[in-house]
């Protein structure tokens, strides 16, 4: 097999991903004094990538997304209701230091697996979008190649949302403002899925 299509595949990944690295970086920020919360991203993260990418692969098989596209808009409900809690949580939290209780009170357990799963896969209607085309005409060989080059990416995509999570400046900024950063994120990446899919509606 030729080099093409892994460069193609590295192509398409990078194009689908971009606006992960943001969100990677954010949870990664959450992550410090937290046991094994960096973890809890990376396996949130492939587990919610591993979704997009079954679907895909399903999608193309049967000769047709899974999910109609009409229904993919709307999964920028989940980003949103996990921003509003996240929200929630946070004002909560800052509410209780306030009383002589909070102290004693349990710290939080930083992301989660399945907040970040849910994430990534709400994330991902323009990657089934596009991956479902290249992979119906694909052979087989060519589909695992992506799959491949898919799934290191997730790791290459990881190691970045961390880096750049670890730099003082961004660090600090995160370590101050990410319980604030992190809902108003998700609630607009949310927002944009809805509007740039045209749900309830709504359009650019």
């Amino acid at each position: 097999m030729s080099l093409a299509p892994i460069a193609q595949a590295m192509g398409a990944f990078a194009v689908t991903n971009i606006d992960d690295i943001v969100v990677l970086a954010v949870f990664f920020g959450q992550a410090p004094g937290h046991r094994g919360a960096a973890i809890r991203v990376i396996v949130g993260q492939y587990l919610g990538f591993g979704a997009i990418l079954a679907v895909s692969i399903s999608g193309a098989l049967l000769g047709e997304t899974l999910l109609p596209p009409t229904v993919l808009p709307y999964f920028g409900l989940l980003p949103i209701m996990l921003g509003l809690r996240a929200a929630w949580v946070s004002w909560r939290r800052s509410h209780d230091t306030e009383t002589p209780d909070a102290q004693f009170a349990s710290p939080p357990a930083g992301p989660g697996v399945w907040q970040v799963a849910a994430v990534t896969f709400a994330n991902g209607g323009d990657n089934i979008g596009v991956y479902v085309p290249i992979f119906a005409v694909a052979t087989i060989g060519t589909v695992a190649a992506y799959a491949v080059v898919f799934l290191i990416g997730v790791a290459v995509w990881c190691a970045a949302g961390r880096y750049f999570a670890s730099r003082p400046i961004i660090a600090e900024a995160l370590s101050r403002w990410g319980h604030i950063i992190l809902p108003v994120a998700l609630v607009v990446i949310g927002t944009v899925i809805l509007v740039e899919g045209g749900a309830f509606g709504l359009s650019m």
